[in-house]
């Protein structure tokens, strides 16, 4: 499951996310979030930037249906927030469908589409929770060098890292380690083992790019919409054997909670967002410092989903 900012921004927003909504109706410290009753509907966010965004998107858009959303952002890795929506402590929460599965549902699949990632998930799911429609918006993981790097060593693709990776130094979030879709698909899938893993914060890309453009690592794990890429001349290796899944941005709900009026507001932002629409807000966050609910309410309205 994000992006060049600086930590003052990765606050900024966390501060800005956990802000307003708030109420004693949250199921996290024992309280009732059912939205039949009138209560708070719990959305929340993992702890990097983008998906602090998209979690406003989704709050703001149920809102503008008439709902009353509780915001908890900045929980955590999905290790850490995904039992929280299975047990109803968050309802709402924006995933990446094939992270989803790899990293919580099935750690053996080998699905990598979008259609078979999400025929998997509607049948290995908790019965407690369900995806809603998956957005063509998509941010995967990668495998990300210099262009220098690349053109000294002719890289183009992950298989190209086998010669060299056990001199090298791979910069990740630290559950990279642990994850398939990571350290260990890297080996298994294309034989590549890094020399030397240097684990940072989830939010901390902007410490990363850092690292990456000095040389102090020389590979990192960089998401595809992180607005660097372009800006640094980065290069993304191609992954053919698809050790990176699908990744569309797809609801995760905790079904008794979310009524079809709820269900009705997510899906409308699946049926809009877009690749270049998430790669653009990304724009504005890092480059511009907008905050996350004004960039959120932007898009919705532009999608007409929000007035």
């Amino acid at each position: 499951m994000h992006r060049g900012a600086a930590f003052a921004l990765i606050a900024a927003l966390s501060l800005t996310a956990c802000g307003g909504g708030e109420s004693d109706d949250n199921p996290l410290t024992g309280g009732s979030a059912d939205s039949g009753d009138g209560k708070s509907l719990v959305v929340g966010s993992a702890n990097f930037p983008e998906n602090q965004l998209l979690a406003e998107i989704y709050a703001q858009a149920l809102e503008a249906k008439g709902l009353k959303v509780t915001r908890k952002f900045d929980i955590g890795a999905r290790e850490v927030y995904y039992d929280q929506v299975v047990k109803g402590g968050i309802q709402v929460f924006p995933e990446y469908n094939g992270a989803l599965l790899a990293v919580a549902v099935d750690k053996n699949s080998t699905a990598t589409s979008t259609d078979t990632i999400n025929a998997e998930l509607k049948k290995k799911l908790p019965s407690s929770v369900e995806i809603l429609n998956s957005a063509e918006a998509e941010d995967k993981d990668s495998v990300t060098v210099t262009a220098e790097t690349a053109k000294k060593y002719n890289l183009k693709t992950l298989a190209d890292l086998k010669p060299l990776a056990g001199d090298w130094t791979i910069g990740a979030g630290s559950e990279f380690k642990t994850r398939t879709q990571g350290w260990i698909g890297l080996k298994k899938i294309y034989g590549v083992e890094f020399g030397k893993f240097q684990p940072l914060d989830a939010g901390a890309q902007s410490t990363l790019l850092k690292l990456l453009n000095s040389g102090k690592v020389q590979a990192a794990n960089i998401y595809t919409t992180d607005p660097a890429i372009v800006e640094d001349k980065l290069v993304v290796l191609e992954d053919p054997k698809n050790l990176f899944a699908s990744q569309n941005v797809t609801p995760l709900v905790y079904k008794s909670a979310v009524d079809d009026t709820a269900k009705g507001a997510l899906n409308g932002v699946s049926a809009k967002l877009t690749t270049e629409d998430l790669t653009e807000m990304m724009k504005k966050l890092v480059n511009d410092k907008e905050d996350a609910s004004t960039v959120a309410k932007e898009w919705l309205t532009k999608a007409g989903l929000a007035s």
